[in-house]
């Protein structure tokens, strides 16, 4: 990392979304991504996300990694939707408080032209406070704090609730005047001001991109400066604005795909940051609350205003991702290989790495020993009682009301028990295992054949031809999207898929969906599966889910009216394109094609699935950081839209997600002129 430089995250997001990427002599960039003005700041003890939100709901945010704390300003509704603008980079600062205490953080411009600006509400605490203010417009009453005003200058400052240093935010009014309850533009309609938000929470420490990726690692300048913003030698942080901190489902992901390219040291980091957040029941932590949304969660608990983390193991993917991404490491990488007995022996506390990989081992065994001993669908792995979500698609309709997941059940359970048995027979868990755990893993590959046989025909989906035309049909007509390449794709075999889950009573949830691609990275699918995967990738939607922007991650096609209409392109987890899912399809494509058993014509249309899914890749470069992004049909072609910037929009993505960055691994094929890939 050059610490001489503002470090500002320049993602390149094309005409589609109104982008304009502005270089600046420092090699600073202002970012505008759909109603979002994002910039990166990261040097010395400063690092921080700046977010201007334009439009008719006119907003500012500061996030730190530092404690995931953040800083926000909401303002009253305006007319004309105005637009923010950046005159120049960021800089970062460091103050002190009344007691003297430093805080970090940013100084910058920011105009806007509206004839007032009226502040709501500040916010200054946890991120996690922040989102909850965005999405419900509600905050603890113990973190709010009225504004100071003194001339041309509005302060919020406060302490952290356990009497720490806080977070302050100053806006100063450089052109425009304080009426008493309103910022005024000046007399050509704008409004300047000065900002600047600190924090005081201690800062995480940085690790330069030197650490981070080898040689090999594609030279992408965008998906560089997202990884270095979201990499510090305490953990991954899964993503910014929204979340700036750890989370163990993004972590294991992240480092699988990044591998190849990672440094050792950083794919350390990863596995040892999950390890050592997991439950004493062995479960990994979905999220951790730590700063002061800690503390809010203690004075509700115990009544203490503590600050030690406290960890959230609601979801169930992650207890079964551990595994498989442990043994790509200590196992089938070379480099890691060599490392694995010192790795494993290492201490965080009083605990050795292996000691806690073997707890989540043992959790593994447990949860599938039901399905092995009664292979029927409601002894599959459940949501957890009163969740409506538990793997990554964590919104309440992701799963379309299912219970049991289908990448979890069909993918990650057989690939958890194969690599602890895996992992036991190259003798490296043997130090850490009791005799019990040694009579328990002599029954592990039988566990692991039923569940590999059974689990996945309990998801398997046939759409005859003629209910699949009239499905089509209905859908392209509601959905305003046109019905001819889909028609063409069915052919006279119907549609093949995997439900995304099944409901409470084991039956089949009839949604198309992306998960196709951990089986074809963590599995090893046969020629029909391969087959059944490759269709559902690669079929122009709404046969499949592949579009002119970007590949889907559900297609609620074949779904009921009623269950389709919560799978719109303006659902977290409806029509839209995930980034990491199409790097998810395309790492797990290449491969299955370097498997030596895949038959040619099987491996024929492997090839050409990959074809066409790069060729949407590259479609959709200029938003490829991004967590997610969606569509709208017009002018003959699917565009992309950014996710967030219409009022119907459920969320907003994050302009910079740490599994968005994985592309820094993946080498694009030889493009093959032969292929044809469906006009969509």
């Amino acid at each position: 990392m050059r610490l001489r430089s503002i470090l500002l995250l320049a993602l390149a997001c094309g005409s589609a979304l109104g982008a304009r990427t502005t270089p600046r002599a420092d090699a600073a960039f202002v970012q505008k991504e759909g109603l979002n003005l994002n910039s990166f700041v990261r040097k010395g003890p400063v690092a921080a996300h700046i977010v201007l939100r334009s439009g008719s709901d006119p907003r500012l945010i500061v996030a730190f990694p530092a404690g995931n704390s953040g800083i926000g300003l909401w303002f009253d509704p305006v007319q004309d939707a105005p637009q923010w603008t950046m005159p120049a980079p960021a800089t970062p600062v460091t103050v002190a408080d009344a007691k003297g205490r430093p805080l970090h953080g940013v100084s910058f411009t920011a105009d806007i032209t509206a004839s007032r600006l009226t502040p709501k509400q500040a916010v200054l605490s946890s991120v996690r406070v922040l989102r909850d203010y965005q999405a419900l417009g509600t905050a603890p009453a113990e973190v709010l704090t009225a504004v100071t005003v003194r001339g041309d200058a509005l302060t919020w400052a406060r302490d952290r609730l356990d009497g720490a240093v806080g977070y302050r935010l100053s806006v100063r009014i450089v052109r425009g005047r304080w009426d008493g309850r309103s910022i005024v533009a000046a007399a050509d309609g704008r409004i300047t001001l000065g900002i600047t938000a600190v924090s005081g929470e201690p800062p995480l420490t940085p690790v330069p991109m030197a650490g981070l990726l080898t040689p090999q690692a594609n030279a992408d300048a965008g998906a560089r400066r997202a990884l270095e913003f979201l990499s510090y030698r305490e953990k991954f942080l899964a993503g910014s604005w929204r979340f700036n901190t750890y989370f163990g489902r993004d972590t294991l992901m992240s480092v699988r795909l990044l591998m190849p390219v990672l440094q050792p040291a950083a794919v350390e980091t990863g596995l040892s940051s999950v390890l050592e957040r997991l439950s004493d029941k062995g479960q990994v932590a979905h999220e951790e609350d730590i700063g002061e949304f800690a503390i809010l969660d203690h004075m509700k608990s115990d009544g203490t205003k503590s600050d030690a983390p406290t960890y959230n193991y609601n979801m169930i993917d992650g207890d079964f991702m551990l595994a498989p991404v442990a043994r790509a490491w200590l196992l089938d990488d070379p480099r890691g290989r060599a490392r694995a007995v010192a790795f494993l022996a290492r201490r965080n506390g009083k605990e050795r790495a292996g000691d806690a990989l073997m707890r989540n081992l043992r959790h593994v065994l447990g949860r599938a020993r039901p399905f092995a001993d009664d292979p029927k669908a409601t002894n599959l792995i459940s949501l957890k009682p009163g969740m409506d979500a538990g793997q990554w698609r964590d919104s309440n309709e992701g799963l379309g009301g299912g219970r049991f997941p289908y990448d979890v059940n069909a993918i990650f359970v057989p690939a958890a028990l194969d690599a602890a048995a895996a992992m036991d027979r190259a003798g490296l868990l043997g130090p850490y295992m009791t005799a019990e755990d040694r009579e328990a893993f002599a029954k592990m590959s039988k566990i692991e054949a039923i569940w590999r046989s059974r689990a996945p025909q309990l998801f398997a989906m046939s759409i005859p031809t003629d209910r699949a035309r009239i499905a089509i049909t209905a859908y392209a007509a509601r959905a305003d999207v046109p019905a001819t390449a889909a028609m063409a794709a069915i052919g006279n075999g119907g549609l093949r898929f995997n439900a995304i889950a099944l409901d409470a009573q084991g039956t089949p949830v009839p949604i198309e969906n992306s998960d196709e691609g951990f089986a074809l990275l963590f599995g090893r699918p046969d020629d029909a599966a391969l087959t059944t995967a490759a269709e559902v990738i690669g079929k122009p939607f709404p046969a499949g889910l592949m579009t002119g922007a970007g590949m889907l991650v559900a297609n609620p096609a074949f779904a009921s009216d009623a269950l389709a209409a919560k799978f719109g392109p303006n659902a977290y987890h409806g029509t839209v394109i995930w980034s990491w899912q199409q790097a998810l399809a395309a790492a797990g494509l290449e491969r299955q094609l370097a498997r030596p058993d895949v038959s040619p014509v099987v491996r024929a249309k492997l090839r050409a699935t990959q074809q066409c899914l790069w060729r949407a890749i590259a479609a959709t470069r200029q938003v490829q950081s991004s967590e997610l992004w969606s569509w709208r049909y017009a002018g003959g072609r699917y565009e992309v839209a950014a996710f967030g910037a219409s009022g119907r929009d459920v969320d907003e993505s994050n302009a910079a997600q740490l599994w968005s960055t994985v592309y820094l691994a993946l080498k694009r094929p030889a493009p093959d002129g032969r292929i044809a890939c469906p006009a969509n």
